[in-house]
C-alpha cells in the first residue's frame, strides 16, 4: 500500500508540475503577445521584397488566432496605405537598391487601390531605382501593377491575358420558387437591381444597361493607366485578338506576351532572383539581398508635425452594432469617433470610404457620428476620400463631407433603397404543413413568414422603403447643392464609375487619400509639414498579431504557390460557393431595410470573398427546410 501511495504522490506531483508549466507557458505567450511587434531592424541594403500574395485592402480583416495556429487558409491581406508608404519611403532611402515586385499569388484588390500602388511604384522608378516584376501568369490586376515596373518577367510556361470587367452572376428566382420561398421585395429606384437575384432568373434590361456602362468606363480607365505606364505594349491586339497573338507564337503564351510588348523577359524564378542579385547583391538563402516588407514598414513610420488631422475608415459592409476591422459596424465607428474627439484635438477630419453599403440604420449612425465629431471639435472641415467603393450606404455616409474626392475607377452612386423579407408559405405547402392562428389587429403576427405577408404589412414595407429613399435624395441634394429633382434623375439606384460621377457632380474632384488629407489641411489652414495623421480605428488584437508574426515565415523565403495562366482563368469553385452562400445569407439574415450595392463586383468588396467559408449551400438549404 505504501508503494501505491508513493506512486500516486509522484503522479500527482507530475500533474501539478505540468499544470504549472502550462500556466507559465500561457502567461509567457500572453506577455509576448502584448509586447510583440514586427522587427523594425533593416539589415544593411537590398531589394525591398514586395511579396503581394493575397489581396490589397483598405482595412485588413481580423484573423482568428485559432485559425492561424491550426493552419486556416485565410487569404493574406495587405493594407493599402502600408504598401504605399513603404514604396514612397523606399524611393528616397539609400538602403533600398530596388523593388522586387513578386506577383505570384496576387489576387487583386480593386482598380482604385491597384492604381494607387502603381503610382507609388512609379515614384520608385522616378528615383532611378529599378522595379523588377515577376509572375507565372498575369491577369488584369496583376498586369496593372506590373506595367509600372521597369522590367517585367514571366515564367516560360506562363503568359499574360486581359479579360476586362464583366461576367455573369447568379439569379435564384426560379430556385426559390421551386423550394416554395417567396422573396417579398420592396424597392425604390429603377436601377436598384440588388434584389434581382432573388426575383428573376436573368438580368433586367435596366440593370444590363447600367452594368454595361459601368464596365465600359472602368475598362477604359484601366486601359488608359496601363497604356500610360507601358506605351509600347500592343494592348489592342492582346485584348481584341488574343488567340491570333498566341497562334502567331506557336501556341506559347509567354512568347506572345513578349511579342506584344507586355513583358520584357521570359525566365524562371531563379533567373529572376539572379537578376535581382545583380542590383542588390547575392544571398545564399534567398538568391538576392532582400528587405522584408513587414520590417521595412515597421522601420519607416510616417513622419508628421504637431497638428492633428483625423482619418476614420469605413471599410466593408456596413452593419448594425459592433463589428471587427474589415467590416463597418455602426456602433463601433461611432464609438471610435466619440473616443477620438474626447482624447484629441483635431483641426480637420478625413473619412475614407471603401464600402458597398449595407444597413440603412447603421449608415445613418455613422453619418451622424461624423457630423457630431466635427461639431465637437468646433465645426472642423470634413473631407471624404472614396476608395474602390463608396456606393449606396457608402455614399450615404459620404454626404457628411464638405468635399468629396474619388478616383476614375471608384464605384459610387447606387442611390437607392430595397427591403427584402423571405416567407416560406410555399415550402410549408410542399411539406403538407399548415399555418393558422388568431389576430387582434391587421399586424398581429406580422411579418408572417409561414403564411406570407398581409397586404397591410406589404404597404408598410413599401412606404418605409420609399421614405428612406426620399431621405437619401434629400441628403444628396443638400450635400451637392443641387435640386432634388436633378438628384432623382441621377439616382434610381444606378451605379456610376468615379469618372462619370465627377461629370455628373456627385463628387468634387479626382484624388487619392493623400490628396484628401492635403485638402483637409488647406481648409484648416494647416501647413503641410505640420500635419500629424491620427488613424481613428480599432487597434489590432495584440495576441492575434503575436500569433500571426510568430507563425509567419520571412517574406523573402516564403513564396506563393505559382499558378499557370490557365488555372488563373479557371473559376474557383470555393469562391462561387462563398458568393452563393453570402447572397442567401443576405436574404435570410437581413437587415430588411438596406442601402447596399450588390451590383458592385464581388471580388473587390472587403469580406465578401470569404463570407461563408464555414457553410455550404446544402447546409443553407437544409436550414430553410427546417424553418
Amino acid at each position: 500500500m505504501r508503494l501505491l501511495s508513493g506512486a500516486w504522490k509522484i503522479l500527482v506531483g507530475i500533474k501539478d508540475g505540468l499544470v504549472l508549466l502550462l500556466l507559465l507557458l500561457f502567461f509567457g505567450l500572453l506577455y509576448a503577445a502584448l509586447t510583440s511587434s514586427p522587427n523594425p531592424v533593416v539589415p544593411g541594403t537590398g531589394a525591398l521584397h514586395l511579396n503581394l500574395e493575397g489581396v490589397i485592402v483598405e482595412q485588413p480583416e481580423q484573423i482568428s488566432p485559432f485559425d492561424t495556429l491550426t493552419g486556416g487558409e485565410a487569404i493574406p491581406q495587405h493594407r493599402l496605405r502600408d504598401i504605399v508608404q513603404a514604396l514612397e519611403s523606399a524611393a528616397t532611402d539609400d538602403r533600398v537598391t530596388a523593388v522586387a515586385l513578386d506577383l505570384d499569388g496576387f489576387l487583386g484588390g480593386g482598380q482604385t487601390a491597384i492604381a494607387r500602388v502603381g503610382d507609388a511604384l512609379q515614384t520608385v522608378r522616378d528615383a532611378d531605382k529599378p522595379v523588377i516584376a515577376y509572375a507565372t501568369g498575369y491577369g488584369d490586376d496583376g498586369y496593372a501593377l506590373a506595367a509600372h515596373a521597369s522590367e517585367v518577367w514571366v515564367h516560360p510556361m506562363g503568359g499574360a491575358l486581359i479579360l476586362g470587367p464583366g461576367g455573369n452572376r447568379l439569379y435564384f428566382g426560379d430556385m426559390l420558387t421551386r423550394f416554395g420561398v417567396t422573396a417579398n421585395i420592396f424597392r425604390a429606384g429603377t436601377y436598384k437591381s440588388a434584389v434581382e437575384p432573388f426575383s428573376r432568373s436573368d438580368q433586367s434590361p435596366e440593370s444590363r444597361e447600367a452594368s454595361q456602362a459601368l464596365a465600359d468606363t472602368l475598362f477604359e480607365a484601366w486601359r488608359e493607366d496601363v497604356a500610360q505606364a507601358r506605351p509600347d505594349a500592343n494592348l489592342d491586339a492582346i485584348i481584341a485578338t488574343p488567340a491570333d497573338m498566341v497562334d502567331a507564337a506557336n501556341g506559347n503564351l509567354a512568347t506572345a506576351a513578349r511579342d506584344a510588348g507586355m513583358v520584357d523577359h521570359i525566365g524562371t524564378r531563379l533567373e529572376w532572383q539572379a537578376r535581382l542579385a545583380e542590383v542588390s547583391g547575392e544571398d545564399d538563402k534567398t538568391g538576392f539581398q532582400s528587405i522584408r516588407l513587414a520590417n521595412w514598414i515597421a522601420a519607416s513610420p510616417r513622419s508628421g508635425g504637431g497638428t492633428n488631422i483625423g482619418v476614420v475608415t469605413v471599410a466593408g459592409t456596413i452593419v448594425d452594432g459592433e463589428a471587427p476591422p474589415g467590416t463597418a459596424g455602426g456602433e463601433t465607428i461611432a464609438t471610435l469617433l466619440e473616443e477620438a474627439t474626447r482624447n484629441h484635438d483635431f483641426s480637420a477630419l478625413v473619412v475614407r470610404v471603401d464600402s458597398p453599403g449595407g444597413s440603412a440604420l447603421a449608415s445613418e449612425r455613422i453619418r451622424r457620428a461624423i457630423l457630431a465629431a466635427a461639431e465637437a471639435e468646433g465645426d472642423i472641415p470634413v473631407i471624404v476620400s472614396m476608395g474602390n467603393l463608396a456606393a449606396s450606404g457608402g455614399y450615404w455616409v459620404a454626404t457628411a463631407g464638405d468635399y468629396l474626392f474619388a478616383e476614375p475607377g471608384t464605384i459610387t452612386g447606387s442611390i437607392g433603397v430595397f427591403s427584402i423579407v423571405p416567407t416560406f408559405e410555399g415550402t410549408l405547402d410542399q411539406l403538407d404543413i399548415g399555418s393558422d392562428g388568431v389576430r387582434t389587429t391587421p399586424l398581429s403576427g406580422e411579418p408572417d413568414i409561414f403564411g406570407g405577408l398581409a397586404p397591410e404589412t406589404q404597404r408598410l414595407f413599401q412606404s418605409g422603403t420609399e421614405d428612406i429613399y426620399r431621405r437619401f435624395l434629400t441628403l444628396v441634394a443638400e450635400n451637392r447643392d443641387m435640386p432634388r429633382e436633378r438628384i432623382a434623375e441621377l439616382a434610381e439606384g444606378r451605379v456610376w464609375a468615379g469618372a462619370t460621377a465627377r461629370q455628373l457632380g456627385l463628387v468634387d474632384r479626382f484624388g487619392n487619400l493623400d490628396d484628401a488629407i492635403a485638402e483637409a489641411a488647406s481648409r484648416a489652414e494647416v501647413a503641410s509639414d505640420d500635419v500629424r495623421i491620427l488613424w481613428i480605428e480599432q487597434p489590432p488584437d495584440p495576441f492575434a498579431e503575436f500569433i500571426r508574426n510568430w507563425t509567419r515565415e520571412d517574406d523573402a523565403e516564403e513564396t506563393a504557390t505559382p499558378r499557370d495562366i490557365w488555372t488563373m482563368l479557371a473559376p474557383d469553385p470555393r469562391a462561387i460557393l462563398a458568393t452563393m452562400t453570402a447572397e442567401m445569407q443576405l436574404l435570410l439574415n437581413g437587415p430588411a431595410m438596406q442601402l447596399r450595392c450588390l451590383e458592385c463586383p464581388v471580388e473587390i468588396i472587403p469580406g465578401r470573398s470569404r463570407a461563408a467559408e464555414s457553410e455550404t449551400f446544402q447546409t443553407l438549404l437544409t436550414g430553410w427546410l427546417r424553418g
